[in-house]
């Protein structure tokens, strides 16, 4: 008998066309739509249009207008989309309005984000937080699934399957909410036990936007091997490893996910006990990329969600990274004028490795006087 074999083709990618809405803050909308494209590369989708609404308040039924509706529509069937990612958080009625005057998936920016976050999600904690933060954020967007069941008149006969499934839906999902929270609550008592047998040693912890090269230098300052790729949120869990000095000297230092603007506050929250390891560091290092046009929002961006997750201030310090990437030299210096007390490094050349190193060190001196007397 013959074998035979049977040839898999690979899942065709998910075509996207990418919508905006100017609304407040036009002038950032071309890099934010930039940034929402990656998200999507990264997510697994081939972009293949973009549709901007510059005029106009939200629609509060479409978030759109009728005629932006109706130009979207054209456009998603003119390149055979199969997605449309919004810029914009929507709520669940405009979702549905969308999905049926469009007639295709309609997803927004918080929903792409977390497809990505379990998407990536490698260990048991960040596949628990991903889980509860798709959970909050499904919960208020369930009424809508059931919809196909619910009379359309009132008064006698309504009180239906409809209503009956949706109240069991919201049950289980109130229910697997409980429980993931209770799991996290076991893992966050993990973490506090490892982290009290590292309050003697210096800690220093690693935050920045996503893609700024926090993982490539953290595996340069520490021998690590931590995954490294060019896109975005490539690393999702904390990973702490020992950085030592030439005299032995040993300090910790601690990788984190990288933050990114409009972080869904669901994500924030429920990867609380990741993000712990940065609010009980002893100094942090705030990576940036140097190259970024867009640094300085990025920079905003992160200082934001730390406000959010810090009780009390920490040491911070700026780190400039990818500097081979920069050809102007007056670029540099102008680095240096703008953010006094940072430090320009590049983790592919190793320039400004040194000083960064020394930096650590003597902040872990400080420290230790600190401490004696």
């Amino acid at each position: 008998m013959k074998a035979t074999h049977e040839i898999v083709n690979p899942p065709r990618a998910e075509r996207a066309v990418l919508v905006g809405h100017a609304g407040r803050n036009g002038r950032e909308l071309g890099r934010s739509l930039e940034e929402l494209a990656r998200l999507a590369d990264t997510a697994g989708a081939q972009v293949i249009g973009q549709m901007v609404q510059r005029r106009g308040s939200i629609h509060p039924a479409s978030f759109i207008g009728r005629g932006k509706l109706d130009e979207l529509k054209g456009l998603a069937g003119e390149v055979r989309a199969d997605v449309a990612i919004f810029n914009d958080d929507l709520s669940p009625p405009q979702v549905r309005n969308l999905e049926k005057a469009l007639g295709l998936k309609v997803v927004d920016r918080s929903e792409l984000i977390l497809d990505i976050f379990a998407r990536r999600a490698r260990t048991r904690e960040s596949r628990l937080q991903v889980e509860l933060a798709q959970l909050e954020y499904t919960m208020p967007r369930l009424t809508g699934l059931w919809k196909h069941l619910e009379r359309q008149a009132g008064g006698i006969g309504t009180r239906g399957p409809g209503e009956t499934q949706l109240e069991v839906d919201r049950r289980r999902v109130r229910e697997r909410i409980a429980t993931l929270r209770r799991e996290l609550q076991g893992v966050e008592r993990e973490r506090e036990t490892q982290r009290r047998r590292r309050r003697r040693e210096f800690r220093a912890a690693l935050v920045g936007y996503t893609n700024a090269g926090k993982s490539t230098l953290f595996n340069v300052l520490t021998r690590a091997d931590v995954f490294v790729e060019d896109r975005l949120f490539a690393t999702l869990d904390s990973t702490t490893r020992q950085m030592v000095s030439p005299q032995r000297r040993v300090a910790l230092l601690t990788d984190t996910v990288g933050f990114i603007r409009k972080l869904p506050h669901h994500l924030v929250a429920s990867f609380h006990s990741t993000l712990a390891e940065a609010t009980e560091a002893d100094l942090l290092l705030h990576v940036v990329d140097a190259a970024e046009p867009d640094f300085r929002r990025q920079i905003a961006a992160v200082e934001s969600v730390l406000e959010e997750i810090l009780d009390t201030p920490r040491p911070t310090v700026l780190v400039f990274n990818k500097l081979d990437r920069i050809e102007d030299p007056v670029s540099v210096a102008g680095l240096r004028v703008e953010h006094p007390g940072s430090v320009l490094v590049s983790a592919h050349t190793g320039e400004g490795l040194a000083e960064l190193r020394a930096l650590v060190w003597a902040s872990a001196d400080e420290r230790a006087t600190r401490r004696a007397s």
